[in-house]
């Protein structure tokens, strides 16, 4: 069935974006902050850098760390790059938002726009100063001082699952305007079947 223009009303309906999808997106983003914003509240009042507490029978440590640069301390001396990557993701994010209609998708990318969120705040608010703010960290992975992992925090965990999360659902053909791609074994069998209907 064809609109007004030569448009098809199935093609309009993918080009709008689904309210429902958009405020899971901004919801995910929203509490993936706040999370992260409030453990790095209770690490900053309540740890000594010197230190570390040894939990879960020393699988995790809280160490509290101000990271300068990304993850492994790369780039430590750039400090000022980072944000503008970050607003770079983000602004991506809201152009992809324009066509969301699916809410795996929208769990997704808010994981995504929450963690970069997160640790945009601490570039912008923290020491020593705007665009130069240290990252706060403070889980380390079998070791108190990050011998085994990077010390990370709640923001690079919604990172990496957010990210994890869209390439799982792009190898399972999940579209992000809520439709799914076909595998080869689907094709074909739908072409099998389209070759042995029977003319009307």
């Amino acid at each position: 069935m064809q609109a007004v223009g030569g448009k098809t009303l199935n093609a309009e309906k993918a080009s709008r974006f689904a309210p429902r999808a958009v405020a899971v997106l901004g919801a995910t983003a929203l509490i993936a902050l706040a999370v992260d914003q409030w453990v790095k509240h209770l690490s900053t009042e309540n740890l000594d850098p010197n230190e570390p507490k040894r939990i879960l029978g020393g699988l995790i440590y809280l160490s509290l760390l101000r990271n300068s640069g990304a993850a492994f301390s790369f780039g430590s001396a750039y400090t000022w790059i980072f944000p503008l990557i970050t607003l770079v993701v983000i602004g991506w994010i809201g152009w992809m938002a324009t066509r969301l209609r699916s809410v795996p998708w929208a769990v997704a990318l808010g994981l995504v726009l929450g963690g970069a969120l997160g640790n945009l705040t601490d570039r912008l608010f923290r020491a020593p100063g705007p665009f130069q703010g240290h990252v706060v960290d403070m889980i380390s992975a079998f070791a108190p001082y990050g011998e085994r992992f990077a010390v990370f925090n709640i923001a690079d965990s919604c990172l990496t699952v957010g990210v994890c999360l869209a390439v799982l659902l792009e190898l399972t053909g999940r579209q992000r305007d809520g439709s799914r791609l076909k595998g080869k074994s689907q094709r074909a069998e739908s072409d099998t079947t389209a070759g042995t209907e029977e003319p009307a």
